[in-house]
């Protein structure tokens, strides 16, 4: 039996990079899978390779939100898995930022998650409980230049995280965050970002614990648990997979 046999998952973000990475892992160990997303090729390109549905949806609608949830109920009578994936990365010092740069980011890592929780407590309760799973980042540990508002947003999922698990444990739902560091996506990956830390990513990399970048799909794997049954008795938790960056000091 695959651990995700009989679970429902609406997934954001979820047409390229780690949000790809849990659609593949999810439909893998069992799980009926939503791709909700604003790449629409590569969203409906990836739900045709694994027999998945996909739904355009921006993360900071609400209406968006509930049309989402609508059709993953309608194709499937449930909901169980919510992963709160989606997210947007801007390197700005504080200075050169401009305040709807800001919004911007809060609104798509943070809002967007709560809007998700939101619109899949009603669908949960009716499937007698369920799973949330928001992506944090390492960046809700610890902060650094040039990341004030992906910060702000990372911290406040895991704030958001630990209110709705303390709101929702009584009706079966468990919330917990999932905190990536140092994962080669196209994000991380892209020229213009290295260029904006200054950092060589590869030799720091190396210098980690693991000593490499970490993969998609190593995310994906705790991802798989949270939404398990195996972490049932899980919630308000946070798991980190970033390669031991965060373990001792100079981050």
């Amino acid at each position: 039996m695959a651990r995700l046999d009989g679970k429902v998952a609406l997934i954001t973000g979820a047409a390229r990079g780690i949000g790809e990475a849990h659609a593949r892992a999810f439909t893998a160990e069992g799980a009926k899978v939503v791709i909700g997303d604003v790449l629409d090729d590569r969203g409906t390109a990836l739900a045709a390779e694994l027999g998945a549905t996909f739904v355009h949806m921006d993360v900071t609608d609400a209406s968006g939100w509930a049309a989402a949830v609508a059709r993953t109920v309608e194709l499937h009578g449930k909901l169980n898995v919510l992963v709160n994936n989606a997210g947007i990365l801007r390197f700005r010092r504080i200075e050169t930022m401009t305040e709807d740069e800001l919004r911007r980011v809060l609104d798509v890592n943070l809002v967007g998650p709560w809007l998700g929780m939101k619109a899949v407590i009603e669908p949960m309760k009716a499937a007698g409980g369920g799973s949330i799973v928001n992506t944090s980042s390492i960046e809700g540990y610890a902060a650094a230049a040039g990341l004030s508002a992906y910060a702000a947003s990372k911290f406040g999922v895991r704030g958001i995280t630990k209110a709705a698990a303390q709101e929702l444990g009584a009706s079966g739902i468990r919330v917990n965050s999932l905190h990536p560091g140092g994962v080669a996506t196209e994000l991380a990956l892209d020229p213009a970002n290295s260029e904006a830390t200054g950092i060589d990513g590869d030799a720091f990399f190396k210098a980690l614990p693991l000593g490499r970048w970490g993969l998609p799909q190593d995310v994906a794997g705790a991802a798989v648990y949270l939404a398990s049954d195996e972490s049932a008795y899980c919630t308000g938790t946070e798991i980190l997979v970033d390669g031991g960056l965060l373990s001792g000091p100079g981050y």
